[in-house]
């Protein structure tokens, strides 16, 4: 299959798109601030409130007759551009899907070696979110706006994040059983340039989620940081930047000198390239104690522990323990287990967590809402400093390919750093109400991930989509999940190259991420909840019908409180969404004909912890026979706080080859 770098099929087309929307767009843009100017978000109220001399009111007073007049004189031209642009989408490509060619833009990613299948096996991680992207005017009705410079930090963070080195800490320790997980956080940055040993920089310092810089903090929003040189160093079978850390509950948690010299060994062999760690490493326990259910950042089974911290210090000369802790780079997010009498699930096999940091080692990201063109070009930018193939622009307009008119597209946004191999869209021809004005639809991608010695390709297939939004309409969401399975089905079948007695391809994994508009607690989605979709796909964080484990959280935040100062940071929010008494205050419930939609400031006892409507499924059906699939990690992640509603999710899934390293 031909994967489209273009929107359109010659140049001729794409030229007199860029002159019928040139017309367009004046009058779009105009009638898009004279709608924002009368729509103010909270965070605008709260500082007009202490404008004393009405500044802003008297600008809208003048501007409103410009804006009026100048829109007035291009409705003329955005008509003729209009009749010019219908027509031409029939001749449009679905997406678009942009590959980075000069690897020296990509600061943050490490180059990926490819997957032999040797070994143990190997894991993959998957992210998620909804990010709200939509024109600014309409934005603000979630109580966002900005859109343009929102998209650009959106990327950022998420670039940040991802390219973080992973750290593993475990923690054995005989006479604590409250904690017993692995971190997933990071003690370093990736240091970019030229493929010599690096150490830490003697300027280390504890650092916020807000405060981290990733590569090339002095230019990160700037446009050139893209000329800065990118890290190329040699990874080790995908595990890049993996440094794992265990420490016995002897000596008060303090490492040995033999201990130590294994985990800077362990530093230094993972590649030339890699940050070297000199000196220190030792883990700063919470006292021994009984976690009692009404504890701030209980979830019944596990919660990250604040005052768990990974303390380094750095250099050759010695650092008095005040200097050690001012250079404090991360905190470890190191998950406290209660004790096996208190566990209601006692089968669960892997971590959980609320991070303030996107995953270390991000290969895959599933976007959705990122409707407008001129936001998705900049996020686009930002996600090519990590990932190198980015499937975009996704969906169709006018009259094209669906049985309504379609004015924007359908939001969705793939980023990865494997390679593509095909990528199809199909459209909701069912969509309802305003969510019938976009062509929202579900976008279907093949990526190879490896091969094995016998040269047979390994494969994955990740299917990215948003169902439709309005509340009541259970209906059209179920058919939407039934169309769903079966161009899913469709699409591995036309996509494959193997058969039973000759496989040329073996198949890894099989990953559904999306906003499906439903959650798993809420009476009125009984039907979603009992869909033969989660017969065949496994969700990490669902019981049954109706029950989420206890340690799941909602995914959709109430606007009203995004800009609280309690919440408008991801380590604040990271730190509310730990307490019950949190998740109540700033994430929207499940919703019954008792109360209303507000959820601010609400003590009643409500069901779950919020509603979950952004998912990660997998399946097990249809991968090669002789291999195991199992998730080693759940994460909600607050980095994004205060750009969108939402709490991405993501998903860590482990490849079990059943062979023993060489």
């Amino acid at each position: 299959m031909v994967l489209y770098t273009s929107p359109f099929p010659n140049s001729f087309l794409s030229v007199l798109h860029s002159f019928s929307w040139g017309l367009i767009f004046p009058c779009y843009w105009l009638a898009d601030r004279l709608v924002a100017s009368f729509v103010p978000t909270t965070y605008e109220k709260r500082q007009r409130a202490d404008d004393p001399c009405y500044f802003h009111a008297l600008c809208i007073i003048i501007t409103t007759p410009i804006y009026l007049a100048l829109l007035v004189a291009s409705l003329p031209f955005a008509l003729i551009g209009f009749l010019l642009w219908s027509p031409l989408q029939s001749a449009r490509r679905p997406y678009i899907y942009s590959r980075l060619e000069d690897k020296s833009h990509a600061n943050g990613a490490t180059l990926l070696t490819e997957w032999k299948a040797a070994g143990n096996g190997k894991s993959f991680c998957f992210g998620s979110a909804n990010v709200c992207l939509l024109p600014d005017s309409l934005a603000r009705f979630n109580n966002v706006f900005n859109t343009q410079a929102r998209a650009k930090e959106i990327g950022r963070r998420i670039r940040n994040g991802a390219s973080r080195p992973q750290i593993k800490i475990y923690i054995d320790s005989p006479t604590n059983t409250s904690i017993s997980a692995a971190s997933f956080s990071s003690l370093v940055s990736p240091q970019g340039g030229d493929n010599t040993n690096r150490t830490v920089n003697a300027g280390i310092k504890r650092t916020t989620s807000m405060e981290y810089k990733g590569d090339n903090s002095g230019s990160n929003n700037s446009e050139d940081s893209r000329e800065d040189k990118g890290g190329a160093g040699e990874p080790n079978g995908g595990e890049e930047n993996t440094c794992i850390v265990r420490i016995n509950g002897e000596d008060n948690g303090h490492m040995s000198d033999t201990e130590m010299d294994a985990v800077n060994g362990q530093a230094h062999a993972s590649g030339p390239a890699e940050p070297s760690l000199e000196g220190d490493v030792e883990i700063s326990k919470t006292p021994n104690h009984k976690q009692k259910e009404g504890d701030s950042g209980s979830l019944d089974s596990y919660s990250a522990s604040r005052e768990s911290l990974v303390k380094v210090r750095v250099g050759d000369g010695t650092v008095d323990q005040s200097t050690v802790n001012n250079k404090l780079l991360y905190k470890a997010s190191i998950m406290k287990k209660t004790s096996v009498r208190k566990k209601k699930h006692t089968d669960e096999t892997f971590d959980h967590e609320i991070s303030a940091f996107f995953p270390a080692n991000l290969d895959f990201l599933c976007l959705q809402e990122v409707f407008d063109k001129r936001a998705a070009e900049k996020l686009k930018e930002q996600l090519h400093h990590y990932f190198e193939y980015i499937v975009y622009d996704v969906g169709v307009y006018s009259c094209h390919g669906c049985c309504s008119f379609k004015f924007v597209n359908s939001g969705l946004l793939f980023a990865s750093r494997y390679p593509v191999m095909d990528a199809a869209y199909h459209c909701y021809p069912n969509g309802r109400g305003t969510d019938s004005l976009a062509s929202k639809g579900a976008l279907f991608l093949k990526v190879q991930v490896g091969s094995t010695p016998q040269d047979q390709r390994i494969v994955g297939y990740i299917s990215c989509t948003h169902l439709q939004a309005i509340a009541g309409d259970t209906t059209v969401r179920c058919e939407q999940l039934d169309m769903l399975q079966d161009w899913l089905s469709e699409f591995r079948k036309s996509t494959s190259s193997s058969s039973t007695a000759n496989p040329e391809e073996l198949v890894a994994f099989d990953v559904i991420c999306g906003d499906l508009n439903f959650d798993n607690c809420s009476s009125e989605d009984k039907l979603e909840q009992q869909h033969s979709l989660f017969t065949h796909y496994k969700d990490p964080c669902r019981i049954g019908p109706g029950e989420d484990k206890p340690w799941a959280i909602g995914t959709l935040l109430d606007p009203e409180g995004l800009y609280d100062e309690e919440v408008c940071t991801p380590d604040n929010l990271q730190k509310v969404l730990e307490s019950e008494e949190g998740r109540k205050g700033y994430l929207v419930y499940p919703t019954s004909k008792n109360h209303s939609s507000s959820q601010k400031g609400r003590k009643a006892s409500l069901k779950g912890n919020g509603r979950r409507i952004d998912y990660m499924l997998y399946t097990e059906e249809g991968l090669y026979l002789e291999w195991k699939v199992e998730v080693e990690e759940f994460s909600f992640i607050t980095q994004l706080a205060g750009l969108t509603d939402h709490l991405p999710v993501a998903m860590r899934l482990t490849v079990s080859t059943g062979e023993d390293d060489p």
